[in-house]
This record gives structure tokens, C-alpha cells and sequence, in this order.
């Protein structure tokens, strides 16, 4: 079978009732909440929210799918040893772990928006949180199928998120600097299709009407998704992001001794 049905409905199951991902609903709810009831302004709201979300939903992702996959494995070795197909497993457990961080977005984040009116940029922050909980958890099911050893794999986890949250916008601007002789505008553009994080900052703040103050880089993000086709290929572009890890993983799942 191409996906084990069996094991995604365990591991939704086991996911949805467990504390930590109730508390995980539970906590981006209050900071929803927290946001909101500073201001009034939804413009202010979804800016605020943006940053929040960028943040937290790749970085718990990725430690929740790594730690979670590393407590499975001995459970995926007793089961690898009926008659069942690699790839269903993997598919069961990873379709399993990233819906149930995106069903618990969804109802932390989204609830509270949805009460209090939902505008274009409140409804993109929620599409890329959707995508970045799976394309993250494709990343923690990366690190855990390359690295054997637990500590290994949690320090890869958090890597990825410090790269991709921190370290890749400091080269970006540390680059644009020390060459802002040069025209970099495109460069910078195309730069940010290899980041996941900034392919979703920039989708949800072109529908805040503020790329003027990006100056002429913000003039070509807004001429290039500003439009339909541009905004079905950034969300193909984090379509990739979320299906490469994921075959990469599976790959070494495969070649994996039980």
C-alpha cells in the first residue's frame, strides 16, 4: 500500500488527545488572543501575528516531528517486521504527525481569528502556517532518518530552524551591504525562493500593502506576487519545499536497517 491507513489513523489518534499538542492549540491561541486585544487595527494584527507564527510553527514543528519519530522507532521496528510496505509506514506516520500540528494551528491560531472577522492577510497567514507545519515536519523527519543518534538529530532540528528563522536573512543582509554598489534586487528575489520562511513573510506582507517601504525590491516582490500566477507559483515553490524533504526522508527510511 502507498500510505498505511492504520498507522496515520494511530498517529492522529495518539496526537490529537495528547497533551502537548493541546497545549500547543493552547498556546498559540493566547498569543492570538494577546495580539488581537492590543489592537484593534487587523493590518497591525496580521503583522504581529506574521511574526509569531513564522517563528513558533517551524520551530515546534521541528522538534515536536523529531522527538516524536525517535520515541516511534523502536514501535516502527516491530511493525517493519510484518509484511508491510516501507513506504506506507512512512507516509502513515509523517501524513499523521504534520496534519495533527496543522489541525492544532488551525484551532489555536485560526479559532480566534475567525470570531473576530478574518481579512486577506489573517487568511495567507493561515495558508503558510498550514504549509510551513508540513514542510517543517518534513524537515524534522529529515534529520531523524539521516542522524540515528537522538542528540545528533535534535541538534540538525534546531540548525534548520535557526537557519532558516535567523542565520539565512543576516547572510542576505549582510551580503546586500557589502555590495549595495551592485544592482541585487533580482538576486534578492530569486534568493527568496530558497528559504521557505521568507517565501511566506513576503506572500502574506505584499497583501499588507507595505512592500513600497521594501523600496524597488518591494516593487518587484509586488510586481511578481502581487498577481494570481505569482501567488500559485510561490505557494508551488513551498509545495517543493514541503514534498522534497519529505522524499529525501523516505529515502533514507528505506535503506534503513531494522
Amino acid at each position: 500500500m502507498l500510505l498505511n491507513n492504520k498507522l496515520l489513523k494511530y498517529v492522529l489518534y495518539d496526537l490529537l488527545r495528547s497533551k502537548v499538542m493541546l497545549a500547543y492549540g493552547l498556546l498559540l491561541m493566547a498569543l492570538t488572543l494577546s495580539v488581537s486585544a492590543l489592537s484593534g487595527d487587523r493590518a497591525q494584527i496580521a503583522i504581529s501575528l506574521l511574526n509569531l507564527v513564522l517563528l513558533l510553527v517551524p520551530l515546534i514543528s521541528l522538534i515536536f516531528s523529531t522527538m516524536y519519530s525517535y520515541q516511534l522507532r523502536d514501535f516502527l521496528d516491530l511493525l517493519l517486521a510484518q509484511p508491510v510496505s516501507r513506504r506506507g509506514v512512512f507516509l502513515g506516520q509523517y501524513l499523521g504527525v504534520s496534519s495533527s500540528l496543522a489541525l492544532a494551528f488551525l484551532a489555536g491560531c485560526g479559532g480566534p481569528l475567525l470570531v473576530g472577522g478574518l481579512t486577506e492577510p489573517l487568511i495567507w497567514i493561515l495558508i503558510v502556517g498550514v504549509m510551513l507545519s508540513f514542510i517543517f515536519t518534513g524537515f524534522g523527519f529529515l534529520a531523524v532518518n539521516w542522524q540515528t543518534d537522538k542528540i545528533r538529530g535534535m541538534a540538525t532540528s534546531l540548525f534548520i530552524w535557526f537557519y532558516t528563522a535567523l542565520l539565512f536573512d543576516a547572510l542576505i543582509l549582510f551580503g546586500l551591504v557589502a555590495l549595495q554598489d551592485y544592482p541585487l534586487e533580482k538576486p534578492a528575489l530569486i534568493l527568496s525562493f530558497l528559504n521557505p520562511v521568507d517565501l511566506a513573510r513576503i506572500l502574506v506582507l505584499i497583501k499588507l500593502d507595505i512592500s513600497a517601504l521594501m523600496g524597488y525590491t518591494g516593487a518587484l516582490y509586488r510586481q511578481l506576487f502581487g498577481s494570481g500566477w505569482g501567488q500559485l507559483l510561490a505557494c508551488a515553490v513551498l509545495l517543493v519545499w514541503a514534498i522534497g524533504p519529505v522524499l529525501l526522508a523516505l529515502k533514507l527510511f528505506e535503506k534503513r536497517d531494522c
